[in-house]
């Protein structure tokens, strides 16, 4: 049925007062954030191949249909990150649209090991994602805390490793995560490295019940001493 006028007016009205509201925005990961335009232009100013031909394919592809779906088009995308500046305008163009939002929080998330992989230095990548976030603070008043996820695909080993990276950055870094294919990838796994994390002073968090069983958030509670679930969705499957 179509909207009368007064509904339209008042669907106009509530979503402009939804914007105006102060906001906090406690899940999101920065590297997930880069939009097909800068994708390309990334490339292009990086002489790299194209990811997609045109804007018009990169943002089909972008109907994504599951977790790993999802995956395959952010590592797609994170490849054409490889200077600070790069790292910079992929943060800094989250921040604009967050402060449009009237978002006055952020605690996003990032993934050094994925870019550690490609031999970027985790220093490139934090160095460029802090700028952006300090002149988030300065330009727009948006505080924020930096949340390092390991990627659970990876080995418990690797994690630790990045961790003892990480002891460099402590005073800038609020926490540790654990994101990416969580199947398979259970937190058990991941046990020792929150166990040093935690005696490192790092907050944890950890993806858990995303696309893994409900046994998975209560081990990510028990297990790694999270304190916080992200996603959680399969809880629905647990009575308990």
């Amino acid at each position: 049925m179509p909207l009368k006028g007064a509904q339209m007016q008042d669907r106009a009205g509530f979503a402009t007062f939804v914007r105006q509201l102060p906001k906090a925005e406690l899940h999101v990961h920065l590297e997930g954030t880069l939009e097909p335009e800068l994708m390309l232009a990334l490339a292009e100013r990086n002489g790299l191949p194209l990811p997609f031909p045109n804007v018009e394919s990169a943002r089909a592809a972008y109907d994504f249909t599951d977790l790993q779906s999802f995956l395959d088009l952010y590592y797609a995308g994170t490849d054409v990150l490889r200077t600070e500046q790069d790292f910079y305008d992929l943060t800094w163009a989250y921040v604009t649209h967050a402060a449009q939002e009237n978002i006055r929080h952020i605690e996003p998330f990032f993934d050094p090991q994925t870019h550690i992989a490609r031999g970027i230095p985790f220093g490139i990548a934090i160095a460029g994602i802090l700028l952006a976030l300090e002149d988030a603070k300065e330009d727009f008043g948006i505080t924020s805390d930096l949340i390092m996820c390991f990627l659970r695909d990876l080995t418990a080993d690797d994690a630790s490793r990045t961790l003892q990276t990480a002891r460099l950055y402590q005073s800038r870094i609020v926490g540790v995560g654990l994101d990416s294919a969580e199947v398979g990838n259970p937190p058990a796994k991941f046990e020792g490295v929150f166990t040093e994390a935690a005696g490192m002073g790092f907050r944890r968090v950890a993806h858990a019940g995303e696309e893994g069983p409900a046994s998975y958030i209560s081990d990510a509670l028990d297990i790694l001493g999270v304190e916080r679930i992200d996603h959680g969705v399969r809880c629905m499957e647990d009575p308990a």
